[in-house]
């Protein structure tokens, strides 16, 4: 495992720590009924989106998914943004036309999140293309889901991407539910997708989390990319607290346990690395509750500026609408 300075190590907690805090702020208030906006909470997965984002420049690329938030917020996206975003207001990152499934920031690099199942590998493929053909030194992420490695699209980018070498970095966010369908119902075998040569295609199994093996592997992934070595395929392996879309209460029942998911909330990443810190005397109670108190003052100031920002003006709703 890669050594890291504390600053390191307490900036991967803090950004768990509040993309956790921003998911259950969202919960408490989608209620209301003022979030017209289907939400999709990545509740248990947090790991997954600071780990791999903590190893990106501003100036590579994400693609995501309609379970976006998480990755938005760790590749440096606004928390005002976002929070206007989901109440449908102009100072949005989408300017309020977009909602939780399509956030978009180019300033930090991320490129947009789609609610289709995914509808982003192909883009995220077809950006790496562009940085190559461009002689740039970027790269291109791409978040997708265990329901996603169902779709052909999946295994057509990879193919191109090893084709043409491409400084693309596959991961595969596997939450072990497609909306009600577990994977056992929907991939025959422990592997989704690693039957590629490792010197076509590197490919990795790591605990999604365990937000340490999460930044080691795509470290990895990174340094291949940047020197020009080909695409990357990493399967994050982790869990979806909630449920596939709302808050807890609008759960559908019965497609899993309670045992299950209580199992799964004892390996919370976030309550896991901070134990670890702890433990290790890397991080005090005293610097956690500091950026606890730092995480709600954010959190209310977000909340505070979309809901007195306004709406878009009527006359401008057709405005950033592709017409073909």
């Amino acid at each position: 495992m890669m050594k890291l300075s504390p600053k390191v190590l307490h900036n991967l907690l803090f950004e768990m720590m509040r993309i956790r805090q921003v998911q259950l702020a969202i919960e408490s208030r989608y209620l209301e009924n003022e979030m017209r906006t289907p939400v999709h909470l990545c509740i248990g997965q947090e790991a997954v989106a600071v780990g791999v984002c903590a190893n990106l420049k501003n100036n590579d690329y994400i693609n995501s998914t309609h379970r976006g938030h998480g990755h938005y917020l760790a590749k440096g996206g606004s928390l005002r943004a976002l929070i206007a975003e989901l109440y449908g207001r102009e100072s949005g990152c989408s300017k309020g036309r977009g909602g939780s499934m399509h956030l978009v920031d180019a300033k930090v690099g991320h490129y947009g999140s789609s609610s289709i199942v995914g509808g982003g590998i192909p883009v995220g493929t077809g950006m790496g293309l562009a940085i190559k053909m461009q002689k740039k030194k970027n790269i291109s992420v791409i978040f997708f889901g265990d329901g996603a490695a169902d779709e052909g699209v999946l295994y057509e980018s990879i193919n191109f991407a090893v084709l043409k070498k491409l400084p693309v970095i596959f991961i595969l966010e596997n939450n072990q539910y497609s909306v009600c369908s577990h994977i056992s119902a929907r991939q025959a075998g422990e592997n989704i997708f690693h039957a590629m040569p490792a010197k076509l295609l590197m490919t990795k199994i790591v605990n999604g989390n365990d937000v340490r093996q999460v930044y080691d592997g795509v470290n990895n992934a990174v340094i291949r990319a940047r020197t020009g070595r080909g695409p990357s395929f990493i399967e994050c392996r982790t869990y979806r607290i909630r449920g596939h879309a709302g808050c807890e209460t609008q759960d559908v029942a019965g497609y899993r346990t309670v045992g299950e998911i209580d199992s799964w909330k004892e390996l919370c990443p976030v309550a896991s690395f901070q134990k670890k810190l702890l433990k290790n005397k890397i991080i005090t109670p005293n610097e956690i509750n500091k950026m606890e108190r730092k995480i709600e003052n954010q959190i209310k100031d977000a909340f505070d500026f979309a809901l007195r920002s306004p709406l878009p003006a009527p006359d401008t709703l057709p405005l950033y609408l592709f017409n073909e």
